[in-house]
């Protein structure tokens, strides 16, 4: 065997665990190790196979389960398949929608092509490409006979404690389970080095990465009845009733989604806006066709001179930065001594769709600024630009720039992009091809549909986002528990067509804000002349405004700059509130110059939450202050409390 080939092997052997984590809800396990089929089951009273409710997993002491019963939920979860299918396809039928699925799978299947064509054309690689899956294929059927005659032998793959797919016995003791684990992983690992290896253009490349990841998650052997000992001793010992419930969920969420999968991913009735959610105290003190703006009230005798607008992106809503007292970054900031005022944007319908960036700055951020100017004598502000909401924010800065404008004399960005030459996965969905295909769905509504952008985002991690709630939902039958983090991100919202047509191609396709070829009305952008003082937060595991993205577009800017780099990723990264028990920690260190990789390897430390370093930060852009204000301040009519109406539209 030549070094390669070892290589490979122990590579699969010691790292053919998957990447990704999941959670899924444990089984009992099995008292018969040794066989595949599900051990003895539960039985004692049943509940109606007509509405069935609650989950009835446990085991009830009988031996055999009722299997009229069984075949009565069977016929069940058939019809809510049935409603499913119907409720997938009518959207396509009425024309309200086309299908995409042809297109993605073609997509998939040119690129899988161009790794098969580099592979096929060189015999010795063929050869090398077909040795290795075999080689690893027959140690493992040799390992699994004499596991089977009795010897005790350690898995040929071992066990990954961290890939929560396989944490239940049953993928451990049956050497059956064990060999679907195993043979998966194997297979797993070496598509992964076919794609690693094969010398393909980075465009190619990441889109054969991930639609690996994509097709890997699909695949699991965690993801099916009858290859997954976890469903089967659930469906044997609730005689099916969690396939009844589950495809009951499954219906409901496509027909929630319009046509579309809406995975649940908890329980959102436990979640009321103003009751338990976006609870900080609050007035709203404009509204036009594009935004609600929301004024805070304050909890100190003193304020500090300079408000503070925060602008949210357009793609959530902006409450992830006011979820629940103990998490609330807006009421924080209040209790630090800020007057703060927040964009609510709306979630577009059919009017807004001719709604594009120009109209998102002048009738959102300068709409905004002209109230709080009237509201407190202000003119100047500190602007927090989210995701999204910061790449609009730095647009204007240099907009403004242009046009003399000093308005905002600071700024602030959360995990936000404005070089897309190297964006992470989303880039894959904004080829030509696929902006097109978006541009010719929206022309339809004239807006995206929320459920879109939710698995687009829910796509970057398939087996966390995806694969684990259809396992638990729609096979196990269990309804998600409520968590106030998931109820918000199930909030998504609509995206008018003119402004994310805008989008997609001059940031994600084109980069035109890096080259200074943007335009606004009639102003070429260029983010070099903006002079004001930044603060620029990153976030170590974000998957959507990767790191080492944010740090190039850090270098664009003409004035001051501080890059501070948090952890974890695009939400908690930022909403890490300072606490007794900490859980992340940040770095900080010079203006960003040379690689992500040279300034990581300097950053200094710091463990606890980045809040203090910011408000130390603002403190020394403008530390004046004034006596505490309140809501509208007598000038302006107020028009409802926080957190207003524009945010309870539902998708």
């Amino acid at each position: 065997m030549t070094a390669t080939k070892e290589k490979r092997r122990k590579s699969v052997v010691k790292a053919a665990a998957p990447r990704r984590k999941k959670a899924p809800v444990e089984a009992a396990p099995p008292e018969t190790p040794a066989s595949p089929p599900p051990p003895p089951p539960p039985a004692a009273e049943k509940p109606s196979a007509a509405a069935p409710e609650q989950p009835a997993d446990s085991a009830r002491g009988s031996t055999l389960p009722n299997f009229q019963r069984m075949a009565d939920n069977f016929a069940v979860a058939m019809e809510h398949g049935g409603k499913a299918f119907a409720a997938m396809i009518r959207p396509v039928e009425e024309g309200h929608a086309k299908p995409t699925v042809a297109e993605d799978v073609t997509e998939a299947l040119k690129t899988f092509g161009k790794v098969a064509e580099y592979w096929l054309s060189d015999p010795k690689r063929a050869i090398e490409a077909q040795t290795s899956i075999s080689t690893n294929l027959m140690g493992l059927w040799s390992n699994t006979l004499l596991r089977l005659s009795g010897e005790a032998k350690e898995p040929f793959v071992p066990t990954d404690p961290r890939d929560k797919r396989f944490v239940a016995p049953d993928w451990r003791d049956n050497p059956y389970f064990d060999f679907l684990r195993q043979a998966y992983l194997i297979a797993d690992q070496w598509a992964n080095h076919m794609v690693e290896d094969a010398e393909l253009d980075k465009v190619t490349h990441d889109r054969a990465s991930f639609y690996l990841r994509q097709l890997s998650g699909a695949m699991s052997p965690s993801n099916f009845l009858l290859t997954n000992p976890e469903l089967l001793r659930t469906t044997w010992a609730a005689e099916a009733e969690n396939l009844a419930r589950g495809m009951k969920m499954l219906a409901e969420d496509i027909e929630a989604g319009g046509g579309n999968l809406k995975i649940r991913q908890t329980n959102n009735d436990q979640f009321v806006l103003g009751v338990n959610m976006a609870t900080t105290p609050g007035k709203v003190v404009f509204r036009n066709d594009l935004i609600e703006l929301l004024q805070y009230a304050p909890t100190t005798e003193q304020v500090y001179r300079r408000p503070l607008l925060i602008v949210p992106p357009w793609i959530n809503k902006f409450y992830i930065l006011d979820l629940n007292p103990s998490k609330s970054f807006i009421r924080w900031a209040v209790s630090q001594g800020l007057t703060v005022f927040c964009v609510s944007w709306v979630n577009p319908g059919p009017k807004h769709a001719d709604k594009d960036f120009y109209a998102y700055m002048t009738e959102g951020l300068f709409a905004a600024l002209e109230q709080i100017e009237k509201i407190t004598g202000e003119r100047q502000v500190t602007s927090i630009g989210y995701c999204v909401g910061g790449t609009l924010t730095a647009a204007t800065l240099a907009y403004m720039a242009a046009k003399g404008d000093d308005r905002i004399a600071a700024a602030t960005f959360f995990t936000t992009q404005v070089d897309f030459s190297d964006p992470g996965d989303l880039k894959i969905f904004a080829d030509e091809d696929r902006i097109k295909n978006i541009e010719s769905e929206m022309q339809m509504s004239g807006y995206l549909d929320s459920s879109s952008m939710a698995n687009t985002f829910n796509m970057l991690r398939p087996n966390e986002m995806i694969w684990s709630y259809v396992v638990n939902n729609y096979l196990k039958g269990v309804e998600p528990m409520a968590f106030d983090l998931l109820a918000w991100n199930s909030d998504s919202t609509r995206m008018p067509r003119a402004n994310h047509s805008f989008y997609l191609r001059n940031c994600y396709l084109n980069n035109q804000l890096a080259k200074k070829k943007m335009k606004l009305g009639d102003v070429a952008l260029d983010l070099g002349k903006v002079k004001v003082p930044v603060y620029n937060l990153a976030a170590k595991e974000d998957h959507i405004a990767p790191a080492r993205s944010v740090f190039n577009g850090a270098k664009l800017f003409g004035g001051e700059m501080r890059y501070v780099l948090g952890g974890s990723g695009h939400i908690a990264g930022v909403i890490n509130p300072p606490s007794a028990k900490p859980k992340y920690q940040y770095w900080t260190g010079p203006r960003p110059s040379g690689t992500f990789e040279d300034w990581v390897a300097t950053a200094q430390e710091h463990p606890g939450s980045w809040w203090p370093d910011w408000i130390r930060w603002v403190d020394a852009q403008a530390p004046e202050k004034v006596a505490a204000r309140e809501p509208g301040g007598g000038k302006v009519k107020i028009l409802g409390d926080a957190p207003g109406d524009y945010v309870r539209e539902k998708s």
